[in-house]
């Protein structure tokens, strides 16, 4: 029993950080006037799908992931409402939605409880006084989660110290109750995009950075030099990834 809560928790959490995400992309897509094929949550065969007027929806049956098919993100397309024929700010506010979508979630859920656990503990004070411990609790989340990276880069933090998606998982299963069950998912909301947002190829931030360096040159990169950038760039996170999961069951273990 508590295994099969424990899958339901991870699901959940999953699916729903992977659906604001996408529905980021998908809203601000929307908004630029560019046309989105499909909308879709999971990967593998399709549970349930409906046509909308100009866009598939669809659930698939694996829920470790998501995407929102943009007619000609991923080759040239001369039709009305293509990708790749807006202009580059719509082009990289559409990229940056997702992972700015989860940064505000997490910010907000943080900031929501950081006031309802202010008011249990302090139940006589004024409630402005728990929306300003809020955002006090809020900001100094943010600069430790800056500090976390500058860290990172600058070899102050050990590789080692990463955690991916296994020990993720069993912070999620040690997690007893409504608050703290929130709370990590805020957590990890604002770490994803954030993470997201990283100028690394194939990474939304990488993406960006690849328009913003064709804004500077007025000419998009050499197409197979932008494939040598993704697939290094992939390849790269492949083997990080590999590395942090087999520390997180050494850790296990």
């Amino acid at each position: 029993m508590t295994f099969i809560i424990t899958a339901i928790k991870i699901v959940f959490l999953l699916g729903f950080l992977i659906l604001i995400h996408e529905l980021g992309h998908f809203l601000v897509a929307k908004a630029c006037k560019v046309k989105v094929n499909e909308f879709a949550i999971g990967f593998g065969p399709t549970i349930w799908k409906k046509q909308g007027k100009s866009t598939l929806y669809a659930l698939r049956l694996i829920p470790l992931g998501g995407f929102v098919r943009l007619e000609g993100e991923e080759e040239q397309s001369d039709e009305e409402g293509s990708f790749s024929k807006t202009s580059i700010p719509k082009r990289i506010a559409i990229v940056a939605a997702g992972g700015l979508t989860n940064i505000i979630f997490g910010l907000l859920a943080f900031y929501l409880l950081s006031v309802i656990f202010y008011l249990g503990e302090k139940p006589g004070e004024e409630l402005f006084k728990a929306i300003s411990y809020g955002a006090q609790n809020t900001a100094n989340y943010i600069k430790l989660v800056f500090e976390g990276l500058g860290n990172l880069f600058t070899g102050h933090i050990n590789i080692n110290q990463l955690t991916g998606p296994i020990g993720i998982s069993g912070m999620v299963a040690n997690t007893s109750g409504l608050f703290d069950f929130v709370n990590i998912l805020a957590v990890i909301s604002l770490s994803l995009g954030i993470t997201n947002l990283l100028p690394i190829p194939p990474l939304d931030g990488g993406k960006i950075l690849l328009y913003i360096i064709e804004a500077i040159r007025k000419k998009p990169m050499k197409k197979d030099v932008e494939v040598w950038l993704q697939l290094a760039g992939f390849t790269a996170m492949i083997v990080l990834s590999i590395y942090v999961a087999y520390n997180d069951v050494v850790r296990i273990l």
